[in-house]
């Protein structure tokens, strides 16, 4: 969650789990889009001896649909590279590593990209650009932050681009979400009731993730070249999300530890919207979902019109979602919407970014929509028409938003006679949005900045877990506990 070890086949595999994927017209670039997806679900900070790394025999792709028919219409491929200074040590770095090509820097990682448009041949557009290290600690990497922007490259075709570890910016209250439900703000009206908390971030001071991010201006991604100003424009929305893929068969090596692949490259992991394979794919469809396309979403319309999690929350938080209930069997137009089309203009206030009928899980972003002068973390359902589902920015609290359109937030510009219960307005998983910053620096889990995930992490400084603050009761109006 959002998408960390979401799937059985792909829990085994972290490498090439892509874990979140954002999209979102660059704040202080608006005249660019930028796009991050992460993979290798959960790191830990103290990650030593082998720290973590993305994988050589991965391809990470970056697919973006701009026609309206959820098929890649660009595409970003990267493979990676590993390179060992040294091959008598057992160690990471033999010193300080004080830039990206310090010889103290021993397991060192380099990448190629290149860009497929469809119908035309792929072209490379990159070839070995270093990543900067993991960031181990103080000694061994004094200034992690210049690390990372020495690591930010610039392409001549326009793109600028990164690839290596940041500070995982999903933040979720996960112990809590998968103990049924458990909502802390609201534990007085669940099945069995305990006292109020906030919210706990999970990934908060511990938990790094390794980013691919992308920051392409606007006349490169849209069908026409062109950077719309109207959102109602027809090339003015795109599909994005990100996938790995691996060689269809691997031969391994029996004592050297060195395998060889073969065969085609199959997907065995994907993602654009949040917390859709893991709210709304049943167990034994999850392997399956990750390695299919978006355009053959429709397979999963199910699970989106009559979401289980929305099925049981009546049962989870009794009395409080009674309107939610009478709502079982019926098909949900606006899930089915929400994720897998698009929301034509005019039905949702400061939402437009239908794609067209053909039902795909996809970020849509309309590009046209410039950054918010005054951000709500709550998006689009709080008026704030640059946020999720309007692509997704890393400060959205995207667990919040989802939870409440399950919960039924949006039926009602799809259905004008339903009147969400009370409890809806008021829903929160009760973690905070982390903080933001100019420069990269501890308790920093955004950047003003690209790649805007902040710096990760290091294991040395890594502080013991926070004792959970406790809440006030949450009332909700009408309702008695």
């Amino acid at each position: 969650m959002s998408s960390h070890r979401e799937a059985p086949e792909i829990s085994q595999d972290p490498v090439a789990d892509n874990t979140d994927t954002y999209a979102f017209v660059s704040p202080d670039r608006p005249d660019t889009v930028t796009i991050l997806t992460n993979y290798v679900p959960a790191e830990a900070a103290a990650g030593g001896p082998n720290f973590y790394e993305f994988g050589t025999d991965v391809r990470y792709e970056v697919h973006v649909a701009n026609a309206g028919n959820a098929v890649p219409d660009i595409t970003y491929t990267f493979t990676f590279k590993t390179q060992v200074v040294d091959p008598t040590t057992f160690l990471y770095n033999t010193g300080p590593i004080e830039s990206l090509t310090d010889p103290h820097f021993n397991r060192r990682q380099t990448y190629s990209i290149t860009k497929t448009v469809r119908g035309r041949k792929p072209v490379t557009i990159a070839t070995d650009l270093p990543s900067p290290p993991c960031n181990i600690g103080p000694h061994s990497t004094p200034n992690y932050d210049a690390l990372a922007v020495a690591a930010v490259h610039k392409l001549p075709t326009g793109e600028t681009v990164f690839a290596g570890q940041r500070n995982d910016g999903f933040f979720a209250d996960l112990g809590a979400i998968f103990d049924l439900a458990d909502l802390r703000p609201f534990q007085t009206l669940h099945v069995a009731p305990m006292a109020p908390t906030i919210g706990v971030d999970t990934f908060k001071n511990a938990i790094n993730v390794h980013t691919i991010a992308l920051q392409i201006p606007i006349t490169a991604l849209t069908r026409d070249g062109t950077a719309p100003k109207d959102p109602a424009a027809a090339a003015a929305t795109i599909g994005i999300w990100g996938a790995a893929s691996r060689r269809k068969m691997r031969v391994r090596g029996d004592r050297t530890g060195q395998h060889t692949e073969s065969g085609p490259w199959v997907q065995v992991s994907r993602l654009g919207n949040p917390l859709f394979n893991e709210l709304l794919v049943t167990m034994t469809k999850k392997d399956g979902w990750n390695g299919s396309p978006p355009s053959r979403d429709s397979e999963y319309r199910a699970g989106v019109e009559q979401p289980e999690l929305s099925r049981r929350i009546p049962d989870l938080y009794p009395g409080q979602f009674e309107t939610l209930r009478k709502l079982n069997g019926t098909a949900r137009s606006d899930m089915v919407a929400l994720v897998l089309t698009g929301v034509k203009g005019g039905i949702v206030p400061k939402l437009q970014n239908f794609t067209g009928p053909i039902q795909a899980d996809m970020l849509r972003l309309n590009v046209a929509v410039p950054p918010a002068t005054i951000r709500s973390d709550l998006g689009v359902i709080a008026g704030d028409a640059a946020g999720y589902p309007n692509g997704r920015r890393v400060t959205d609290d995207v667990v919040t938003i989802f939870v409440r359109a399950l919960t039924g937030a949006f039926r009602p510009f799809f259905d004008a006679s339903y009147v969400p219960d009370l409890a809806v307005a008021i829903v929160t998983q009760g973690v905070p949005t982390p903080p933001e910053g100019e420069k990269g620096g501890p308790g920093v889990r955004f950047l003003t900045r690209f790649p805007y995930l902040g710096d990760p992490n290091d294991g040395f400084s890594t502080p013991a877990p926070v004792a959970v603050n406790a809440a006030p009761p949450v009332t909700i109006p009408g309702v008695t506990p």
